[in-house]
This record gives structure tokens, C-alpha cells and sequence, in this order.
């Protein structure tokens, strides 16, 4: 359409009509579809670098989910490239994120082992519900982040010592302390876990009908500003599987199965317990506060061996975690 006016001088001054409206939708369809764009080269190719990009990395699933919008918005005006892109998008962000939903375990014949991971958060975790899981659930083996002198105490006190005498703890007043509990005769394994962030002690346990079993207790820092270096090197300095002996890695990561770090870990012979079988996007942090828990950070981690029949999340009041329970088969 054009507008025509007459001029002083004689004729007609003929102006044509911009195409404002059409450019303007084509630019913010692409607004809409940009930053989920990235987000999905991000996430594929574990591009994530420093503090703040790695903390949002967490969000994948979400990012996933609201990556919809953008696809319908395309798709219904009709811009061709920028359906193209998103539907790229939706489906890369898609197959990193339900194969946890999912899940792809198989059956797998062994000695049945129970193992139970929680955060304590400062060794607040209230223990007559940590005890109420345990005489619930039966773990072989318990795994507890931020241990303190005084939760040590209070766990014995009620009962835990009678359940579950074997122990290697590294306990101590601060976020540091951590511990492994076990039903059956343990040794301490020096020089194992890496020696960067909080204590994270290893242990061979020696289950009934087999060879033992290796279990570290894992807790690296969080990747909060300059931490985020030591985040990095505890993850990759994690053991990798072994030939010669199955190996179970449990406790609070400070990362999801979004982050290249860990699953560069998981490349190493290892599959996530939760994900196995279809549990694996149940969030873990944070914990008993006003907002409910968002994100997944804590995991069992075992070999690729390893069965796993059953996993639960399970609300500990007094901590910001989320205690995790994992029945497994191991040869």
C-alpha cells in the first residue's frame, strides 16, 4: 500500500509503505529463538566456562521444557528458518534431558546393595528422621556430607552405632566434614578422592558372597565464583572404573548430569543410578525452604556392572538436601 499528496508545485508525491510489522515479527521471533539456540549449543557441547554460566546450567531441564514457546511462536507466523532452528533446539535439548525421565536399566543378576546418601547441611540434619530412613530402608552403606563431631554423636546416641558399627569418618565443625557408615567390615582407602575440597573419604567394604566394593563419598566444592577451578579439578580427579574392582562413587556432586565436568566423569565407566531407572530429573537442592527443590546435584554414581533395581528421593528436615536411596545389584 502507498500514500499519494499533492504538491505546490504541481504533481503527485507517491510514498510507498514500509514493511515495519513484517521485519519487526521476523526479529522477535529470532529474539525468542536465540537464546534457547545457545543454550542448546552450550549444553551439547559442554561449552559452559566460569562461575555464573555453570550455575545456570543446572536449569537445562527447564530450559528444555520452555524451549516449546519459541517452536509454537515460529511455527504459527510462519518463519521457516526460525522453525528450523527451534525445532533443532527442542530436540537436542530434549534427548540431553528425558533419557533421565526415561530411564534404560536392565536387569542385572547379583548381590543385592543398598546404598543412602545425605547432606547433613553443618550436621543439622535431623537425626530421628536420618534414623527413621535407615531402620526403614536398610542401607548397607551410608554416605553423609558435612558431618560434624556433634552429628557423629547424635547419630550413635540413636542407634546408628548398633546398626551400622563399620565406619570411616573425616568429620569436623564446618561444611568440610564427611563420613561413610557401613553394615559390614570396612577399610579405609588413603589417597584415593582427589585432595581438593571438602573431605572426601573411600573405603573398600567387604559385602557377604564377593569381592569387596569401593565406595567414595563425594563432595567438591560448589562452582560459586573462583571455586568453580576446584569444582572442575575435584570432578576430573575423581577414579575412574576399574577392571579389577566395582567402584561406587555417592554423595553431593554440586552438579547435575547438565554439566560437561560430570559427565566427562560419567564417561569413564560410570552411569548415574537415578537416570537408570527413569528418577533421574527428581531435584535434590534446595531443600525445606519456601521455593521447592529445583535442581539435581546429588547422585549415586556406580559402574557400568553395577545393577540398580530402585531409586527414591527422600525429604530430611533441617537440611538443604534431599536425602537419595538406591537399591543395586552388584556382581
Amino acid at each position: 500500500m502507498s500514500t499519494s499528496a499533492e504538491s505546490p508545485i504541481g504533481g503527485t508525491i507517491v510514498t510507498p509503505a514500509r514493511r515495519r510489522r513484517r521485519f519487526t515479527g521476523s526479529a522477535l521471533t529470532w529474539v525468542a529463538v536465540s537464546p534457547f539456540a545457545a543454550w542448546a549449543v552450550a549444553r551439547v557441547a559442554g561449552l559452559e566456562r566460569g562461575s555464573l554460566p555453570t550455575q545456570l546450567m543446572t536449569a537445562t531441564p527447564y530450559a528444555a521444557a520452555g524451549s516449546l514457546v519459541p517452536l509454537l511462536i515460529a511455527a504459527v507466523g510462519r518463519k521457516r528458518a526460525a522453525t528450523a532452528v527451534a525445532l533443532l533446539t527442542t530436540t537436542a535439548l530434549g534427548f540431553s534431558v528425558l533419557p533421565r525421565a526415561l530411564g534404560t536399566a536392565e536387569a542385572t543378576a547379583g548381590r543385592p546393595l543398598k546404598v543412602m546418601t545425605i547432606n547433613m547441611l553443618y550436621g543439622r540434619a535431623d537425626i530421628d528422621a536420618i534414623m527413621k530412613l535407615v531402620r526403614e530402608f536398610e542401607p548397607d552403606v551410608l554416605s553423609t556430607q558435612e558431618l560434624t563431631p556433634g552429628a557423629v554423636a547424635d547419630l550413635d546416641a540413636a542407634g546408628l552405632k548398633e546398626l551400622m558399627p563399620h565406619r570411616v569418618l573425616e568429620d569436623e565443625w564446618s561444611a568440610g566434614g564427611s563420613g561413610l557408615y557401613s553394615k559390614h567390615a570396612m577399610e579405609q582407602l588413603p589417597d584415593v578422592a582427589p585432595p581438593v575440597g571438602h573431605k572426601m573419604p573411600a573405603a573398600l567394604v567387604s559385602l557377604p558372597g564377593g569381592n569387596p566394593i569401593e565406595f567414595v563419598d563425594v563432595h567438591p566444592y560448589p562452582p560459586l565464583g573462583p571455586n568453580v577451578t576446584q569444582w572442575n579439578d575435584a570432578l576430573a580427579a575423581l577414579p575412574s572404573t576399574s577392571p579389577d574392582r566395582v567402584r561406587i562413587l555417592a554423595g553431593d556432586f554440586n552438579a547435575s548430569l547438565d554439566h560437561a565436568a560430570l559427565r566427562k566423569l560419567l564417561a569413564r565407566g560410570y552411569k548415574d543410578a537415578a537416570a537408570q531407572v527413569g528418577a533421574g530429573l527428581i531435584p535434590t537442592w534446595p531443600a525445606n525452604k519456601r521455593v521447592p527443590p529445583i535442581i539435581t546435584i546429588d547422585h549415586v554414581l556406580v559402574d557400568q556392572r553395577v545393577g540398580v533395581r530402585e531409586v527414591s528421593v527422600r525429604d530430611v528436615p533441617g537440611t538443604d538436601h534431599r536425602a537419595v536411596l538406591a537399591a543395586l545389584t552388584v556382581p
